[in-house]
């Protein structure tokens, strides 16, 4: 029997129904498979599992993924209907927290997160609390992955600034630069026991900034930026640092915006819900 098809007219733009919500966001839920005391207050964890194909994975250096952390109390466990959650009990949402992706292994399908430890346990703070008390079986919800930076091949030279949040983005990136690759690592630490040996091409040279974050100002304040033509720029540190740093590299430096990733990767006294609200308000903006 031949099989026949009806026409049907296409709907009006008017009467098209208007386009939905956004669907929610893929979770993946992974295990912990490990963990590394990498310096006194640098832990490193593996985390992996059959769900590590549901991240965004991207080539870019500070790519970063966004995990979800309840309360332990809640009785939660992922993954998390988060828009059940939001409109019938908020209060139990999880926590979200940012943390740059230090390794990506596709064939193990395992990815490492580096957590800076200012305490121990919960006084570490929710995301370094989580890992610093994490044990191997656990699981944890991330979403992601962002990021934006890659190390340019093409470019003359890299000038790379951070302090200890930004240790992962700018290990990351070093490891994956062009072993002609030349430049400078300035990277702030209070303590010099956190200090790492960071594989890099030999034209690369690192220098750890020891002691208060203003330090790192006034040793960038003391380079010579003459000469920024083909210069790569990567400055990711704390807020208030960051937006005095812009003005030294931006306004007085005059290196051109598409040569710089320049961001805050927190905020001074600050949770990371507070954080990332305050980036649509005048406080939250370093470019002045």
């Amino acid at each position: 029997m031949e099989s026949t098809t009806e026409a049907t007219a296409p709907t009006p733009p008017a009467a098209r129904s208007p386009r939905g919500p956004k669907p929610p966001r893929k979770q993946a839920v992974l295990e912990v498979l490990g963990k590394t005391r990498i310096s006194p207050r640098l832990l490193r964890v593996r985390l992996g599992g059959e769900q590590y194909a549901h991240l965004n994975r991207n080539e870019h250096s500070d790519a970063y993924v966004k995990l979800l952390i309840a309360d332990p109390a809640s009785g939660l466990t992922p993954p998390y209907d988060l828009e059940a959650l939001r409109e019938e009990s908020p209060e139990l949402l999880p926590a979200r927290r940012t943390y740059t992706v230090r390794r990506w292994d596709d064939e193990a399908r395992t990815l490492d997160l580096d957590f800076v430890l200012h305490g121990h346990g919960a006084d570490s703070g929710t995301a370094a609390g989580w890992a610093d008390e994490a044990l191997p079986g656990d699981r944890l919800a991330l979403m992601g992955a962002g990021g934006g930076y890659t190390p340019d091949p093409s470019t003359s030279a890299h000038l790379l600034i951070g302090d200890h949040a930004s240790v992962p983005a700018i290990a990351a990136s070093l490891e994956s630069m062009d072993p002609d690759a030349t430049g400078l690592v300035l990277l702030q630490l209070e303590h010099e026991e956190d200090v790492l040996e960071l594989e890099r091409p030999a034209g690369i040279e690192l220098r750890w900034v020891l002691g208060e974050r203003e330090q790192l100002l006034e040793t960038v304040s003391s380079l010579d930026l003459s000469a920024t033509a083909g210069l790569q720029v990567f400055c990711h540190a704390e807020r208030g640092l960051t937006k005095q740093l812009r003005r030294v590299l931006v306004t007085e430096a005059g290196i051109p915006r598409e040569q710089i990733s320049i961001s805050a990767y927190w905020a001074l006294g600050r949770i990371e819900d507070q954080f990332q609200a305050e980036k649509r308000e005048p406080i939250g903006k370093i470019d002045e």
